[in-house]
């Protein structure tokens, strides 16, 4: 089955997916993947950029809730729930796990060592990403190239090893700009963090605002050596 999805995966750039519009690869997708289509949002400028561009698709929309996440980002969802009536499934982490990694290491363990915050995110994020994405044979993302040096030299649609399954990002050549043009053209609601300085929104604790000229990235894990800024759901090999 798996070969099947990657000879299918290769069909598609075959046919030059790359060069349609971003309607024309969402109709081939969900053509081709009937019921098998979905999208994770974190609420970002970019997810909602995507979310108003497949409102009215059959295509599954989740987020992963990790618990921590800000109040801004609540009130974003609450809103686009409202605007667009669309079901966004929410993936949280197992209790299971969870539980006794902070009774073991406590709530904010993740700043004293790299391996105790990639612990953190693979509970919080990755593993509940995995159940969100079973059944499902693309996943569309907010992936853009400024995001990191790691994402420049992606495709817009690629094969993920990591999770056996197509990703599709739309807007990974888009600037920020364009970014923002479309949020206030089509009046979408947005993190009101972008506001304060906040470009990429995680958890509470593991991000802040960046100053001017500071990179993309600054503000999350900012005690972590750059290299290291991956919480383990976007893996390129």
């Amino acid at each position: 089955m798996e070969n099947d999805l990657k000879k299918t995966f290769l069909k598609l750039l075959e046919d030059n997916i790359e060069q349609k519009s971003i309607e024309e690869v969402l109709k081939i997708l969900i053509q081709t993947f009937p019921d098998e289509v979905c999208f994770s949002t974190s609420f970002s400028f970019e997810d909602q950029v995507i979310t108003d561009l497949v409102k009215d698709l059959p295509i599954k929309i989740f987020t992963l809730d990790t618990g921590r996440l800000f109040e801004e980002t609540y009130n974003t969802w609450n809103l686009t729930r409202s605007k667009y009536k669309v079901n966004i499934k929410a993936y949280y982490p197992n209790p299971e796990e969870l539980e006794p990694f902070i009774q073991e290491n406590g709530p904010d363990s993740f700043y004293r060592s790299v391996e105790n915050r990639k612990t953190c995110c693979d509970i919080r994020k990755v593993h509940p990403l995995k159940r969100a994405l079973k059944g499902n044979k693309v996943w569309i993302t907010g992936l853009r190239a400024e995001h990191s040096v790691a994402r420049e030299n992606l495709s817009k649609l690629e094969w993920d090893e990591s999770n056996h399954i197509i990703k599709f990002h739309p807007l990974l050549f888009w600037t920020t700009e364009e970014v923002k043009d479309y949020i206030k053209k089509n009046q979408i609601p947005y993190n009101t963090l972008h506001d304060k300085g906040f470009v990429s929104i995680g958890c509470v604790p593991c991000t802040r605002a960046i100053q001017p000229g500071e990179d993309f990235r600054a503000g999350r894990w900012w005690w972590e050596d750059a290299s290291k800024k991956e919480c383990g759901l976007h893996v390129h090999k």
